[in-house]
């Protein structure tokens, strides 16, 4: 089946925000069967986006349109489809009381606007918005498909997830079922390198890796008759990918490297701290992001200058004089003197050259040492890593967290 995305939303074509929701509509598209042939963004208007409705759907079966679902005047989109359709809306009871119920639990009073969210035509299925105000809803209409998510990614990822897809699988011969399988510490290249014959002798199901902030994803995906059948398809393609990549395969779906981390130190009773110089509290913040993290995190400092990495951890001064604060010495000082200061089983460290500006021919920018301590064992990794200054900070978290959970599992 064709398809298209249809972004509405003027401050997309203002470029004042990405268009990140057709990037995620289009890997998952690809992965249940459809061919994507156009990205299309519209402004908040009625005449252009009914215009678009039209040509779109003379070259393809199915739109999915994100935005212009709000309470505001210039949220079109559900108005307009139902014009194009020739559908009349009516207010729908229950959506309204879900609406109504969201004001209630934010504490805050229901403008007259939000109602406006609550009317569709009785024919078609409303999408639950389980992260907002905004339902959205799928049409079928004459050979047609439209399915309209609401813009923010944090409420149109879910609905799609949970509702869009059960949608569209009315409209197939068979059931897609599909598994992700998260993988750190192995570069796209090489992760795709280990299992090349498995990507090409790929049938049903089929394998999609994707390249994301430090990780790599490999989605599989198998066509059944059922469910149950499908996860039968994916078990022993799933098994061969694990056994090819191993430790790296961090987790399976739609989780983060933090909770894995978070979710082993609380399960082995392991108790942590934190020492950071060019992360300047990413890696407590990140670390902190996990529920019940509480019960083994104990203490996180951010000792920028080498006064506070002596004052604080008691790192050397002839250290800090002989090798420098970026040095495999220092982090490993570091880790240790958080750990022993803070009693804990483990102590992580960074310390680096996050730039831009500051490096040296000796001591480039990108060059990060993570420090770890593990019941009384002392070491550290030497990085380079290139990007801005951001991404360099972002990494070098990652890269911790990471050689956390494999210490863990050995």
């Amino acid at each position: 089946m064709k398809a298209e995305i249809l972004a509405v939303g003027t401050e997309l074509l203002l470029g004042n925000i990405a268009n990140t929701n057709a990037q995620f509509l289009s890997e998952r598209l690809a992965d249940l069967g459809f061919d994507v042939y156009r990205h299309t963004v519209v402004g908040d208007n009625g005449e252009r986006l009914k215009k678009a409705f039209e040509e779109a759907f003379s070259r393809v079966d199915l739109i999915i349109t994100t935005g212009g679902l709000g309470p505001t005047k210039d949220d079109l989109t559900k108005e307009i489809a139902f014009e194009f359709f020739n559908k009349k809306s009516v207010v729908h009871k229950e959506t309204l009381d879900k609406i109504e119920a969201y004001f209630k639990k934010m504490n805050r009073p229901m403008v007259e606007s939000n109602k406006k969210q609550a009317y569709f035509p009785e024919d078609v299925t409303i999408l639950c918005n389980d992260f907002g105000t905004a339902p959205g809803c799928g049409i079928e209409e004459n050979g047609k498909i439209l399915i309209m998510l609401p813009g923010p990614p944090k409420e149109m990822k879910p609905m799609f997830e949970n509702y869009g897809i059960p949608f569209l699988e009315k409209f197939s011969d068979c059931v897609l079922t599909s598994k992700i399988l998260r993988v750190m510490g192995v570069g796209e290249s090489k992760a795709e390198e280990m299992i090349h014959d498995i990507i090409d002798n790929q049938t049903n199901p089929t394998i999609a890796p994707y390249a994301k902030e430090g990780e790599m994803i490999f989605r599989i995906t198998a066509k059944a008759d059922t469910k149950e059948e499908g996860y039968k398809l994916i078990e022993p393609l799933e098994t061969e990918i694990r056994n090819s990549l191993g430790i790296a395969v961090y987790a399976e779906g739609e989780t983060t490297l933090e909770n894995v981390v978070g979710e082993l130190l609380v399960k082995k009773n392991l108790t942590i701290s934190s020492a950071e110089s060019c992360t300047g509290g990413l890696l407590a913040g990140t670390l902190i992001n996990y529920p019940g993290i509480s019960a083994v995190y104990k203490e996180g400092a951010i000792t920028y200058t080498n006064e506070s990495k002596v004052e604080r951890l008691g790192v050397s001064e002839e250290t800090l004089k002989e090798h420098g604060a970026v040095s495999r010495e220092t982090a490993e000082e570091m880790a240790k003197g958080v750990a022993l200061r803070s009693n804990t089983n483990i102590g992580i460290s960074t310390t680096g050259i996050a730039g831009p500006g500051g490096g040296t021919k000796e001591k480039p920018v990108g060059l990060v040492y993570v420090g770890l301590y593990f019941n009384g064992e002392v070491k550290s990794k030497e990085f380079h890593l290139v990007g801005s200054r951001e991404k360099i900070r972002i990494t070098t978290v990652l890269r911790a967290l990471e050689w956390i959970r494999r210490e863990i599992i050995k």
